[in-house]
């Protein structure tokens, strides 16, 4: 075996390159190779469908010839009489192959096709010396061929199907849905959020690039989304894992026979804490606080010790040993790629369900536990007629299944080329979305227990959203029940294991993105880079660990990701089926699975969806949140701050577009044309060859 980097073209008369991609929807694409017989020059590719190489191909070749004829060449290569070759012709069917110096085609058969889970966009090629006698290096009267493959550096594939599924099941967040929204949700969950997943897996696994480098093969104007992605992965992570780090404060309080937050006997609780759990005839008034929330606010954000945005205060040095854990988890978990980080989540995705089923068994037997069931399934009819509603059904199912974020890409990046992603697309979303649902029903029975004990209205305990309900409301129900501190040790093991879930996939969508676009910089490089961008999350959260961080934790949720994601879920769905076209890719799924998506399908892509995130996202600009967090009322600047924060992100999109068109030769239309077309091929550097790749 050699190296192709070994090979002269001036010294050869090598006249033919053809590469033949490895699955079924690659078509073969010839070019020519230099030669003194062709003056040097290149040949032109012709690819019906064009296949992307990103990274410089490893070539080894075999050659193959009637006898052992004297040829340079020979020297660095395996010498095989064909004669002695127990195998079929090279001219295989759906194969061109030189052969006897004619260049064939036969059809192709079942057989031939290779496993193309192995090796992300493989090639073979075959290499033939043209015959002569008018140079010293020709080999007359001999048949002849140079026979290899192009080995792409090798794509790494999921171990088990399993761990792909448990991967995209344990990035849904923890979510649920009021009585007042379900039906929106499960409207915009069939119309608007399982299409774009469905969508989104298909074009990871057929292209097998990840944000950035799949829109070259796409629609090349559109490439700013992956960028935009990127960004919003990031800003996730910076606010993300801050409340990990506040679930892991949780966890190492909860290893006491007592749990500190059922009292109001500890140095941060203030006069107004009011403990109505343990002691008769007490009045819960509009000034009274719980032990659980003075416990959250005073002992583990110290918020009181920031006044707002405008003074955040220290940073909390409780906090940042608590967060330094989490992002050392999440190193060691995504730094070798889907290999590991595919084992871990068979603990990480799977632990919270059973805390869930345990925490529902447990929140039934509680009083008043009916009371929030029938509070979360019946439905609010007038509220079916508020904006407000529909925006926040939307919302929550896009954030459940992550469409727009670049996970479901990068993680169907992965797949084997023939993979069932319908069916995947089916059953995951399908979990996820139980998923919401039986979290709803944990905890809308403890929070029936609270309105019970509290005597007061499920609407007023339940008007809490994110983690003010999780770290107060269901925390303080959990320190009142028998056995607190197992069910408090489970449930904030929970809800870290549900973070590191969401944050495994989300900085992978920005590995794979970044390693697929830069190849010839990260792809050896691969633990550097993660831990960069590890390094990178951890200064970023800086801002969330101080006292006033929760404020920003607040901002970053409302405005650095939701309306900016579903502005790049918009812009996929009109790129992916107005741009490159509807039909263009139900063929692309058809070469996966064997059949093309139905008439649903191609009416949600192409018109329901994008116009129930048009809806969603006009409705966010005309009526922006007005935020308050506790007792603090955002100020009118932080709403321009945080569209400013949220533009930072979706501002890739317009100057990529505009670079592009710069960059592009030709007039304004040549121009725009060019941008919107799937990148022609072009030459991808391999030793002393060029090959001519899409």
């Amino acid at each position: 075996m050699f190296d192709v980097s070994d090979l002269n073209p001036e010294e050869s008369e090598l006249s033919w390159l053809s590469y033949t991609p490895t699955h079924d929807s690659d078509v073969k694409a010839q070019g020519a190779w230099p030669s003194p017989l062709h003056h040097g020059v290149w040949g032109q590719s012709r690819a019906l469908n064009p296949i992307d190489i990103d990274r410089a191909p490893r070539i080894q070749f075999r050659f193959l010839a009637n006898g052992h004829q004297h040829h340079p060449l020979a020297n660095r290569m395996e010498i095989t009489s064909l004669n002695s070759l127990k195998q079929p012709s090279l001219c295989k069917d759906g194969e061109e192959c030189q052969e006897n110096g004619i260049l064939q085609k036969g059809v192709p058969t079942p057989g031939d096709k290779k496993e193309s889970g192995q090796a992300s966009n493989g090639y073979s090629v075959v290499l033939s010396l043209s015959a002569g006698d008018d140079t010293p290096h020709s080999i007359p009267a001999a048949t002849t061929a140079l026979v290899g493959e192009v080995h792409q550096e090798e794509r790494e594939t999921w171990g088990k199907k399993m761990d792909f599924l448990l991967s995209v099941i344990g990035y849904a967040c923890l979510s649920s849905a009021s009585g007042a929204f379900l039906i929106p949700y499960t409207i915009m969950a069939i119309f608007g959020g399982i299409p774009l997943f469905y969508m989104e897996l298909a074009l990871g696994q057929y292209h097998r690039n990840g944000c950035i480098s799949v829109w070259r093969k796409i629609c090349p104007i559109f490439k700013g989304i992956g960028y935009t992605t990127c960004i919003i992965a990031l800003y996730t992570a910076f606010y993300y894992n801050t409340i990990m780090a506040w679930a892991l404060y949780y966890l190492i309080s909860s290893f006491t026979a007592q749990l500190p937050w059922t009292n109001c006997k500890n140095s941060w609780n203030t006069a107004n804490c009011t403990n109505y759990f343990s002691e008769d005839n007490i009045t819960w008034t509009l000034h009274s606080t719980s032990p659980a929330e003075e416990f959250y606010t005073r002992h583990i954000l110290q918020i009181h010790r920031s006044t707002g945005l405008e003074d955040l205060g220290s940073i909390s040095w409780q906090l940042v040993l608590c967060i330094l854990p989490i992002f050392a988890v999440i190193y060691f978990s995504i730094w070798k790629g889907v290999k590991t980080s595919g084992k871990v989540v068979w603990v990480t995705a799977t632990f919270p369900y059973i805390v869930l089923v345990v925490l529902l068994v447990r929140g039934a037997t509680l009083p008043g536990a009916w009371r929030g069931v029938l509070f979360y399934l019946k439905p609010n009819w007038q509220k079916l007629l508020e904006t407000e509603v529909w925006v926040a059904a939307a919302s929550q199912i896009f954030f459940s299944l992550g469409p727009g974020f670049g996970v479901l890409l990068a993680f169907a990046s992965y797949n084997k080329f023939n993979n069932n992603c319908y069916q995947d697309a089916l059953v995951t979303s399908a979990v996820n979305c139980m998923t919401s649902l039986l979290s709803g029903f944990v905890i809308f029975t403890v929070l029936g227990y609270m309105a019970e004990m509290r005597k007061e209205d499920v609407s007023e305990v339940a008007k809490d959203a994110g983690p003010t309900l999780l770290f107060i409301a269901y925390a303080e129900a959990i320190a009142n029940m028998p056995a607190s501190t197992f069910f408090a040790i489970i449930f904030f093991l929970m809800l870290i294991t549900l973070g590191l879930d969401s944050t495994f996939a989300g900085l992978e969508a920005v590995v794979t993105g970044v390693l697929d676009e830069f190849p010839h910089i990260w792809s050896k490089r691969r633990e550097l880079f993660v831990l960069g961008v590890v390094i990178t999350c951890f200064f970023g959260s800086l801002a969330t660990l101080t006292f006033g961080g929760a404020y920003v934790v607040k901002l970053l949720e409302e405005y650095a990701t939701g309306p900016a994601v579903l502005t790049v879920a918009l812009l996929e769905a009109i790129a992916v089926f107005w741009f490159y076209g509807i039909t263009q890719f139900c063929s692309e799924v058809k070469d996966m699975l064997g059949f093309s998506p139905g008439w649903f399908w191609r009416i949600c892509w192409v018109a329901i969806s994008p116009l129930f995130l048009l809806f969603v996202i006009c409705s966010f600009l005309m009526s922006p949140p007005q935020l308050r967090l506790f007792q603090y009322n955002y100020p009118h600047w932080s709403i321009i701050l945080g569209y400013c924060i949220g533009t930072s992100s979706f501002i890739c999109i317009p100057i990529y577009m505009t670079y592009r068109l710069i960059i592009t030769p030709g007039t304004l239309m040549e121009r725009i044309i060019r941008s919107i077309t799937p990148e022609k091929p072009r030459e991808t550097p391999c030793g002393d060859i060029h090959l001519n790749a899409a």
